[in-house]
């Protein structure tokens, strides 16, 4: 399984937007940091601003920001919101496939429980976990703390 461009930058947008708590971030920052132009970056807000991970401020000193606190937004709700499917075979979307064994396939079984193991541990995480202090990432970011000791961002 891979998951898309879309998903992986829906969960970067999040995670930057949790880095700049406090602020609003600007979609020309955010495409900076993760070197991607403004139009691909406003098509994967969509999603993730219709099921109210993100909202947006209009106007000259506008921008977005999270709507829910980072806590409280699973790595898993993120996923199934921006991927397609995931049918890890045509079994799992296809009805009318040719397969005799379709109720009764071990394969199909397999796959399924792998399927429920990988979201058991996206569950496990939120965009706060990956937006976590760590060495360098704000610096990365282009994201500056204001001053020492002070959780807010700028």
């Amino acid at each position: 399984m891979r998951l898309t461009r879309q998903t992986n930058y829906a969960v970067r947008i999040l995670m930057y937007c949790a880095a700049n708590e406090g602020s609003l971030s600007q979609i020309p920052e955010i495409a900076k940091a993760y070197n991607l132009s403004d139009a691909f970056l406003f098509k994967i807000l969509r999603p993730i601003t219709q099921h109210g991970f993100v909202e947006s401020v209009r106007g000259r000193n506008g921008g977005i920001r999270l709507a829910r606190p980072a806590e409280s937004i699973r790595l898993s709700e993120v996923v199934k919101v921006t991927e397609d499917g995931f049918a890890m075979a045509e079994c799992f979307h296809d009805e009318d496939t040719d397969c005799p064994l379709l109720d009764h396939c071990g394969l199909s079984h397999a796959l399924n429980e792998a399927l429920k193991a990988f979201f058991a541990v996206l569950d496990k995480y939120t965009i706060a976990d990956l937006a976590a202090p760590r060495s360098g990432i704000y610096e990365l970011l282009g994201i500056h703390l204001l001053e020492a000791g002070n959780n807010k961002i700028q």
